[in-house]
């Protein structure tokens, strides 16, 4: 199959994961209000829907060979935003600063899969962000504000993306580990070593 027509899956994608030591804060407010914790670690989607698992052996090595001329930056969780919904519903989120970082690193990958463009397709383009959970719409204001006055800010080194999949029935897993540049001497692609179901389940 030619570069770039690989079948695509909602079971994949490609993020940034927050280390596991900065994890708590989020995933006290996760516990609460995020019907998704079970599925999805903390996470920054960059690709989603991603190429199907069956051809990642094929679209490792070009996604590697451009996430190593990036240099590796750091994060802040900071702001509390928010996604109205036509449902009623909202999703509250962290923005990641500085989202340029983000957003730069998003449109590379993207350049080597065209097909999985479905983040860029918003009228505003691709809106860097870590959900937290979801609420009504009316009042999210006052929700998000409530969740900024307890908050603190927390910052994290972005040294290599995930690529992520799950089966039918399971939770999101890392399977691979894409290293930026400021590990260019592990520049080969890393798989993700086994890690206990019950660590992956949120």
């Amino acid at each position: 199959m030619a570069a770039g027509n690989w079948a695509k899956s909602h079971h994949s994608a490609v993020v940034i994961i927050p280390p596991e030591e900065v994890w708590e804060p989020i995933q006290a407010l996760r516990r609460k209000y995020d019907r998704q914790i079970h599925r999805w670690m903390p996470h920054i989607n960059l690709l989603y829907p991603f190429v199907a698992e069956q051809h990642f052996q094929e679209v490792m090595p070009l996604l590697q060979s451009v996430v190593a001329k990036v240099p590796a930056f750091r994060l802040r969780l900071g702001k509390f935003r928010w996604f109205c919904h036509p449902t009623g519903r909202a999703t509250v989120w962290l923005e990641p600063e500085p989202c340029e970082a983000v957003r730069g690193l998003q449109v590379i990958l993207q350049e080597v899969v065209p097909q999985c463009d479905e983040l860029s397709r918003f009228p505003q383009g691709y809106t860097p962000h870590l959900s937290i959970g979801q609420t009504a719409a009316p009042g999210v204001e006052a929700f998000a504000g409530r969740l900024q006055a307890q908050w603190q800010p927390l910052e994290f080194a972005v040294e290599h993306v995930a690529v992520i999949a799950r089966g039918a029935e399971e939770p999101f897993a890392v399977r691979h580990r894409l290293f930026l540049a400021s590990r260019n001497n592990q520049a080969a692609i890393s798989p993700a070593p086994a890690a206990p179901p019950a660590h992956q389940s949120v």
